[in-house]
């Protein structure tokens, strides 16, 4: 398993946490398990076929030097003696060669079990809805993809062939010590919970300097993130705060080395007392050996036979005690396929159906039909959305921030489903489409629209990957970012930067609209397209967009009044519902809540825009 680090104690021990959170290990578990591990069941069988024969041949070299000191040595044969040392290299030889074999079988074994469940967890978190990447942690999702499923290569390579490896070494190692002589077999054994309590002991005390570390090791990259990220550098260089910020640093910096001396010559001394113990075996068996040879105790006992045994019993110690361990490494590797399982098993409400309908959405009504939907139960946000898009008509949407503008829009695309009523396209409820024909109907222009780190080509090649140069070159006119292209000295193979950030506000936001004219969609929903735009920019895009909504059902939301006024119809959402639509100068007649954003937004802007 994986050193110790946030969540993980050392080995040995479990953390508060690991037991607070221990997995209810179950047959349905257990089979789950398996099924990632059974297609390669024939490898499996090669590994531990491999790992018997390695336990078996690393008997050799022991016993073989208990000959070399009975027969060849005392009887001076030095034919012999060449004989035992060519076959005792021959062993360990043959051990090391299985040993890679097993080796390499585990690693092929564990990456493609990796390699099946990555793909797995990729392809069922590309299908999650909208909601779970907004409600989830970025972090925990790239932890689940990569730290925890990569763990599993451990649990593979490390906790289950080790398990094995130790029980068939201990187990073949007792063997041998008792047919040798049981007595000193029996003396060798002894000195085994000698080994065990200083682990326990020194393993508590390292435990806690680890979690202290541990602590003030997260307090160091949190503050390295926070002032080396390029928003928190930007902070620090405006409010002067470097030499603060260095202080900072200096300290926490001082308390993470403190603790990691500490940890480390705790660390040494308990080596030099396992390494007191670890002789203490082998002394006490040359001591009873000596004693049944000399006292004639036991007459079958020979000097070859004394070293033969010191040789199994320093074999015999290591595996005895990680085998000790195995409850904690083994309630770690469920705990790990726990982690992971959960993300399987969380459900996923919008799905395509079976053989859902794909009709032609062309200049076709969006109907929303008393419509329903909150992200709390406890807190409604649509409540009585009940509204019709004649196709081909532009509606835009205005209300005051927080109304839920964005969210009737996003049930559209069904990035989000209602919880009442419904949205139905060209008379079929949107969830009752294909999703996949659904949304390729759809084109979106966000606000904060993304970029992927790749180059403009890339990022235009996104919504169409079979688009021609012309095709290209027409939705960037369109977009009004051909000058733009043609001034990069690398053109369309220009990089944007990691989410564009080395392209300006409107020139990623007329990248992203290139990229919807180049989808072409049906239907068109412009979610503050143009807020991040500039009004000579604005304006220069403005026809182009209105030559693209030609002949599309379009939803605006707009904070600008230029955008508003174009509008067939205009939408009023506040409280959940649509209060107020109509035009322009219907909506100011009626004195309420347009009239209201109208003067204290719209006007200003207006001015501004003059």
């Amino acid at each position: 398993m994986p050193g110790p680090g946030r969540g993980m104690g050392p080995r040995g021990f479990l953390t508060d946490e690991e037991k607070k959170n221990l997995p209810q290990v179950n047959g349905a578990l257990l089979r789950r398990i398996l099924s990632y591990l059974t297609p390669y069941w024939p490898q499996f069988l090669l590994v531990f076929i491999t790992i018997l024969l390695s336990a078996v041949v690393g008997l050799l070299p022991s016993i073989i030097t208990g000959r070399i000191v009975d027969e060849a040595l005392v009887g001076k044969n030095m034919r012999l003696l060449v004989q035992l040392l060519i076959t005792a290299f021959i062993t360990l030889t043959a051990s090391q060669v299985i040993s890679v074999l097993e080796s390499y079988i585990n690693a092929w074994i564990s990456q493609r079990i990796i390699f099946d469940m990555k793909n797995q967890m990729y392809d069922h978190l590309q299908h999650m809805p909208h909601a779970f990447f907004t409600s989830e942690k970025q972090g925990d999702i790239i932890t689940r993809m990569n730290t925890d499923i990569s763990g599993v290569s451990s649990v593979i390579s490390g906790t289950l062939s080790s398990i094995v490896s130790n029980i068939a070494t201990v187990v073949t190692t007792l063997v041998a010590l008792f047919t040798m002589s049981w007595q000193l077999a029996i003396v060798g054994i002894v000195v085994i919970p000698l080994l065990i309590l200083p682990t326990k002991s020194v393993g508590k005390r390292r435990y806690q300097l680890l979690t202290d570390s541990q602590a003030k090791q997260d307090e160091m990259n949190q503050l390295i993130n926070e002032t080396l990220s390029v928003s928190g550098s930007l902070l620090v260089k405006l409010f002067t705060r470097e030499q603060q910020e260095y202080d900072r640093f200096v300290a926490v910096n001082d308390e993470v080395t403190r603790l990691s001396l500490r940890e480390q010559n705790s660390g040494r001394w308990f080596r030099v007392v396992m390494g007191m113990f670890t002789q203490l075996g082998p002394l006490l068996i040359y001591f009873a050996g000596g004693y049944l040879i000399i006292s004639h105790t036991d007459s079958a006992l020979t000097v070859g036979t004394i070293t033969a045994t010191v040789s199994l019993i320093n074999r015999l110690y290591r595996p005895v005690e990680s085998l000790l361990n195995i409850h904690v490494d083994f309630t770690r590797s469920l705990a790990l396929f726990t982690r992971i399982f959960a993300y399987f098993d969380m459900p996923n409400p919008i799905q395509s159906p079976e053989n859902g309908a794909k009709p032609d959405v062309t200049d076709a009504d969006i109907v929303y039909d008393h419509v329903v939907f909150s992200y709390d139960p406890e807190k409604p946000l649509l409540t009585d959305i009940d509204f019709t898009v004649p196709g081909g008509k532009m509606y835009a949407i205005v209300g005051p921030s927080g109304s839920g503008k964005s969210t009737v829009v996003n049930l559209i695309p069904r990035l989000y489903d209602v919880l009442g009523g419904s949205v139905s396209i060209a008379g079929v409820d949107v969830r009752d489409f294909d999703l996949s024909y659904l949304r390729s109907q759809i084109g979106v222009v966000t606000q904060d629209s993304y970029l992927f780190n790749g180059t403009i080509r890339d990022n235009l090649l996104y919504a169409k990957p079979d688009a021609t140069q012309e095709e290209l070159d027409a939705a960037c006119y369109i977009a009004n970012l051909s000058e733009f292209i043609a001034n990069q000295p690398d053109g369309y193979e220009t990089v944007v930067g990691n989410r564009g950030l080395k392209l300006s506000g409107g020139e990623k936001q007329r990248l992203s609209i290139a990229r919807v004219i180049l989808k072409d969609p049906k239907i068109l929903i412009l979610d503050e397209a143009t807020s991040a735009l500039d009004s000579i920019t604005e304006n220069a895009i403005q026809e182009a967009l209105e030559a693209l909504m030609e002949g599309r059902t379009s939803i605006v939301i707009a904070h600008r009044l230029s955008t508003i006024l174009k509008a067939d119809r205009i939408l009023v959402v506040k409280d959940g519902v649509i209060t107020e639509q109509g035009t322009h100068e219907q909506l100011l007649e009626k004195g309420g809540t347009y009239r209201e954003l109208y003067e204290t937004q719209f006007r200003k802007i207006l001015e501004m825009e003059k």
